[in-house]
């Protein structure tokens, strides 16, 4: 008889499990799911499990990017390498586009991160989208800590966390009316220092930019920033070679680079595994904008 201990399921196991379970649940619930892909470490996991959740038949539903144009190269190259190797479709919602015909405007601080709600927003209801996937985690920051797994969105994207459903056992409540949609949350339940387990695990490939490299960069508001053609630096931020890594990507005006040594996944999850601040709050000068940032946001439809 085998041992009991053969059918007990680590840490990893269970979150994996419950993933897959949430991406098959909205497959049978929802029409037109769509899954945000920016190629960042989160959704680069999702995606991954979408595969395990589907496999042999191919991930079932398109993936989506608002690119501000401000993102790294670098992550976008391996954005399009993915999805091809993947043969997954690709929906990009260039916020460039939206700039030229006027519907959005430039900010002074020279950051697009806050000008793709709007994007995302229309680009759901031009695709008809009723599910979104996004790579959100209760650890990252107060306001996504609110979320449910399902998370209910109005007409206008917007959320309201007075209509977030109970979840109890398991049981996902995907009821919406005509026009609004649902964002999906399956790492809900993981912290960083889970995602980059399961990717050592899982031997995932991520941009380089996660591991410890030399770059030019300057100092702004503590932290340091890569230049570019958003804006930055100014006359008075002198640029220096640091060698450094990030520990989330985004848009490059408002993402920080963290000083480190660690070259490989083993490596970050030591440095993971001794920090006392979330991947956001060390690295995401567009959380620090108030305490109420990233729920001021969110209730107007950005994730």
């Amino acid at each position: 008889m085998s041992d009991f201990a053969d059918y007990t399921l680590d840490h990893l196991d269970v979150l994996e499990s419950e993933a897959v379970h949430v991406f098959r649940e909205v497959i049978g619930e929802f029409d037109r799911p769509v899954l945000l892909f920016s190629g960042g470490k989160d959704s680069v996991v999702m995606l991954h499990l979408a595969v395990k959740a589907f496999a042999p038949s191919p991930v079932p539903f398109p993936v989506l990017h608002v690119d501000t144009g401000h993102n790294f190269p670098e992550v976008i190259t391996y954005r399009d390498e993915t999805v091809d190797r993947l043969g997954v479709r690709l929906v990009v919602a260039n916020v460039q586009d939206w700039i030229d015909d006027g519907r959005l405007r430039e900010r002074p601080d020279g950051t697009r991160n806050p000008l793709q709600t709007v994007p995302l927003l229309e680009t759901i209801v031009a695709n008809k989208f009723d599910a979104v996937f996004g790579g959100g985690r209760r650890d990252e920051e107060k306001a996504r800590a609110k979320e449910r797994v399902f998370s209910l969105r109005d007409g206008f994207g917007q959320w309201d966390p007075r209509r977030q459903r109970p979840e109890l056992w398991d049981v996902y409540n995907g009821r919406h009316r005509p026009g609004e949609h649902v964002r999906v949350f399956p790492l809900s339940n993981w912290t960083e220092l889970d995602v980059w387990r399961y990717i050592e695990r899982e031997e995932i490939e991520l941009p380089w930019l996660y591991y410890s490299h030399e770059r030019e960069v300057f100092s702004r508001d503590g932290m340091w920033l890569t230049a570019g053609d958003w804006g930055g630096p100014n006359d008075s931020e002198a640029v220096v070679n640091k060698v450094v890594r990030y520990r989330t990507v985004g848009d490059m005006s408002c993402t920080g680079a963290v000083e480190s040594t660690a070259t490989t996944v083993a490596d970050v999850i030591v440095e993971v595994a001794a920090s006392r601040l979330t991947e956001r709050g060390a690295t995401r000068a567009d959380d620090r904008l108030s305490e109420a940032a990233m729920e001021d946001r969110k209730r107007e439809g950005y994730f």
